[in-house]
């Protein structure tokens, strides 16, 4: 019987780097696109709070060592390739808030901040890599969604960095607002200690209220 070829098997994606690197940026910049621009975003399963998008210009003489996946960095280190990203890169973020993401969806409320994000950008971006299935629409340039592009191409991956490490540290100043509920520690994931908090406080206003287990609870008056 023919054996199915799992979806990320080496033997279809042969030059899919084990780090992110700049082959995609150079590949798009001998095709006439350049700048580039890698965007990506943080928060997209989070019961509570912001879904926030980055969009990150390199300079290819001064790109951060280390630049990966944020999921597979420390916050330590996410933390120090933040700041190494903001001071050699140009970058815009931009977020949906809960309320907006209630109103539409998770999806296009993502779409929709990865797309101001870039818009943002203080040097338009000529092409754009986009981690994921989607290239935002409304754009002023072209781009291309690149799946696991956070593993692929070290501007998504810059994105990535600047996304997580920027909604972090809103969600720990969320916790000084609304301390019950624990934000700093979770940053608003659905852990047993958050969902516990919600049984016990109900839901504040940076809640989800769309997403389970919060669809049958009414929101606390802020």
């Amino acid at each position: 019987m023919k054996r199915r070829t799992p979806p990320d098997s080496p033997m279809l994606f042969e030059d899919v780097p084990l780090v992110p690197d700049f082959r995609l940026e150079l590949k798009a910049r001998k095709a006439g696109h350049w700048p580039v621009a890698g965007a990506d975003e943080a928060g997209r399963g989070p019961l509570a709070g912001p879904v926030v998008a980055a969009a990150v210009i390199l300079d290819p003489k001064r790109i951060p060592d280390g630049l990966n996946d944020s999921k597979q960095l420390s916050a330590q280190r996410r933390e120090e390739l933040f700041e190494q990203i903001l001071a050699t890169a140009t970058v815009s973020i931009a977020s949906s808030s809960a309320t907006r993401i209630d109103a539409t969806d998770i999806r296009k409320a993502s779409l929709d901040a990865m797309r101001r994000a870039i818009r943002g950008l203080a040097i338009p971006a000529s092409y754009v890599l986009t981690d994921g299935l989607d290239v935002p629409l409304g754009l002023d340039c072209p781009g291309q969604a690149v799946v696991k592009g956070d593993a692929r191409s070290v501007s998504i991956a810059a994105a990535s960095i600047v996304a997580k490490v920027t909604r972090d540290r809103m969600m720990t100043r969320a916790h000084i607002i609304f301390p019950a509920y624990g934000f700093a520690a979770h940053a608003g994931y659905g852990t047993a200690q958050h969902r516990t908090s919600i049984e016990a406080h109900g839901p504040c206003s940076l809640h989800r209220m769309t997403f389970r287990p919060l669809r049958r609870t009414e929101p606390l008056s802020d």
